[in-house]
């Protein structure tokens, strides 16, 4: 009779925990993925999540347009293709990009699976475990998990209502160094920016140019809101004004359809083909045919025009965010208004944690972004991104009146436990660095 003792059962949740790489400690769901759940139900209203409203796409023509490849081109666009993406695409997208300033070659481009994908290849290619990536505070909840997940170290550097503010840049880049830290690059979105809503300044953008130059600092360029702008004409790209230091990202999720999952890096040569490489060990390459129906669409549909529709919608959107916020929110909340992109930051008073009264907000049938997931550090506590892109006018109207309203009721409670402290149950995890506030 065998009489081995019966081995206790393991009380670890995943068998497999010993056995990750030391990288997967980097690996955490971000806060919007852990609010999509709760934030689709109809009854919510989200003002959470960056979707791209599509509603406006002429989808007869891009049906017909896909109908007409799989019929004339079918055993191409179902078939594998370069790991730098098809020609044809690559040449449109220097004509997109032209719009911003930027005059490149077709073969300096590497189209990617989102520009999300790009991030993921440049910090790949570039990033060693403990390098530093400069990033403005706050910074795409995206961008931060890529670097987490490479095992980077993120050194914020504050902004403003005119975006990066270089003395900041300046600031980061020496306390950083004096540390004996090596820096890889500065990731910046200059335009319309995810998640504070400013936009780079014309007259800093040279100055933040010259001094990543001057310290040989590479600058990864995120541009997926450039051509989203609600009045006058696009800015100019850094990379327009910079060939060598510059690494640009664009996307087709934002001024066509995200589900294509189309973006692309303007690259250095040398970069480019580092690009190139990594890209074929992740994917081999590109989807073939996702590349072909956008090339079709460009080729074959009033794009700029379909741009224009787009920029007008967000617009109104816009107006109905920032006019229910003026009309609905307590006198101690500060936001900005955007001039295109999806997005308004809104801080309210200190000691407010809006990570904790996010449950009092779904409650009443409102969602939003808390701060914190956009920031390394735990900061953000205080801030909220809030999203004007999907909704319509009149459910923007109603998420602003139920989320002022809960928001009333977090002040209540602080009169009632005191102003001058956290309301008991809300612990702060840090403060906020300076609104962005032009109300």
């Amino acid at each position: 009779m065998d009489k081995t003792p019966a081995r206790a059962p393991s009380t670890r949740l995943d068998p497999y925990v010993d056995r990750y790489a030391a990288r997967t400690a980097g690996m955490t769901a971000s806060e919007i993925r852990a609010l999509f759940s709760v934030a689709s139900r109809p009854e919510v209203v989200s003002l959470a999540g960056g979707m791209p409203n599509i509603s406006g796409l002429p989808l007869d023509v891009v049906g017909g347009a896909i109908s007409d490849l799989v019929a004339d081109k079918g055993p191409v666009a179902m078939q594998y293709g370069s790991g730098q993406g098809v020609p044809e695409l690559r040449e449109q997208i220097t004509e997109v990009m032209r719009l911003e300033g930027i005059e490149a070659h077709p073969d300096d481009v590497v189209v990617t699976v989102g520009s999300q994908q790009a991030v993921d290849l440049v910090t790949r290619v570039f990033c060693d475990p403990g390098d530093v990536v400069l990033c403005e505070a706050p910074s795409y909840v995206g961008a931060l998990g890529v670097f987490r997940s490479y095992q980077c170290e993120v050194v914020h550097a504050e902004m403003d209502a005119a975006g990066l503010v270089p003395d900041a840049l300046r600031q980061a880049i020496a306390s950083t160094r004096a540390a004996g830290k090596t820096i890889k690059f500065v990731y910046t979105i200059p335009n319309f920016h995810n998640p504070a809503g400013v936009t780079l300044s014309a007259e800093r953008r040279p100055e933040i140019l010259e001094i990543c130059r001057s310290e040989g600092i590479l600058v990864l360029e995120d541009n997926p809101y450039g051509l989203l702008g609600f009045d006058g004409e696009p800015m100019r790209a850094l990379r327009a004004d910079e060939t060598d230091g510059v690494i640009y990202l664009g996307s087709f999720s934002k001024t066509f359809a995200p589900g294509f999952r189309v973006g692309w890096a303007l690259a250095p040569a040398s970069v480019r083909e580092k690009l190139v490489l990594a890209q074929e060990s992740a994917t081999l390459c590109p989807p073939q045919f996702s590349q072909m129906a956008v090339s079709a669409y460009l080729a074959n549909h009033d794009w700029q025009g379909q741009i224009k529709q787009f920029r007008e919608m967000y617009r109104e959107r816009r107006d109905a965010m920032t006019g229910a916020l003026s009309d609905l929110m307590p006198a101690s909340c500060r936001w900005n208004v955007p001039d295109g992109g999806f997005y308004v930051w809104l801080t309210l008073a200190a000691g407010i944690d809006v990570k904790a009264m996010l449950p009092r907000a779904v409650s009443a049938r409102v969602a939003y972004v808390p701060g914190t997931a956009f920031f390394a550090d735990g900061y953000g506590s205080s801030s909220m991104r809030l999203s004007y892109c999907y909704p319509t006018p009149e459910r923007i109207r109603e998420g602003v009146r139920r989320l002022a309203g809960v928001i009333d009721a977090e002040l209540e409670l602080r009169e009632t436990f005191g102003a001058t402290g956290p309301i008991p149950g809300l612990p702060l995890r840090g403060t906020d660095y300076p609104s962005y506030d032009t109300n």
